[in-house]
């Protein structure tokens, strides 16, 4: 009781109105993914449902996140608890959304090992934990090697990319909403 959705996210709909909002016909993004028209129509219809890199490769052609596609396939409410049983086996590597819905802040844990080859950029400001295991960050230049309880924050805008260096290592990564505008004041507050 008080557990809020019990069924599996339905990100087709949530991909439909990006590429609509976006005015793209699915033959662009199946150009920009490399991913075929009938599979993107299977996506959008709720008849297919994408890996986690088929789902990278759409929101990189839509010019946004898989963290956001799935927080819009999920309309938001005020309270929710998301439980650690209630997901679903999934094969190495595999992402678990944290906070559900279209909210001011999205939340994914990362268990496994991750694409180190991707270079990852976001729009907003995001902090990095690691829950156990090990990881290393490389960002601005930069190596960042992270162990169990350590954290790493990025402001919006920095290319990053990450691996895990242990087995079975769990990273959290809270981030600030895409659509949500940051504010770059560096002037005092008085």
């Amino acid at each position: 009781m008080g557990d809020h959705k019990e069924q599996p996210l339905r990100v087709g709909a949530a991909v439909r109105r990006r590429r609509r909002a976006l005015d793209l016909t699915l033959a662009i993004v199946a150009e920009r993914s490399g991913l075929s028209v009938p599979f993107l129509s299977q996506i959008e219809n709720e008849r297919a449902r994408p890996s986690r890199s088929s789902l990278e490769k759409v929101a990189d052609a839509l010019r946004t996140t898989a963290v956001e596609l799935l927080a819009a396939a999920d309309p938001a409410c005020s309270v929710d608890v998301v439980r650690a049983d209630g997901s679903e086996p999934m094969p190495e590597p595999r992402v678990r959304s944290l906070v559900r819905g279209h909210h001011q802040m999205h939340a994914s844990e990362f268990t496994g090992d991750h694409d180190a080859g991707r270079e990852l950029q976001f729009r907003n400001d995001q902090l990095m934990y690691v829950a156990d295991g090990a990881v290393e960050i490389e960002a601005e230049g930069r190596a960042y090697r992270l162990g169990r309880g350590d954290t790493l924050y990025l402001t919006g805008g920095v290319r990053h990319r990450w691996r895990a260096t242990v087995p079975e290592t769990r990273l959290v990564v809270v981030a600030v909403a895409e659509h949500i505008e940051a504010l770059r004041d560096n002037k005092r507050r008085r």
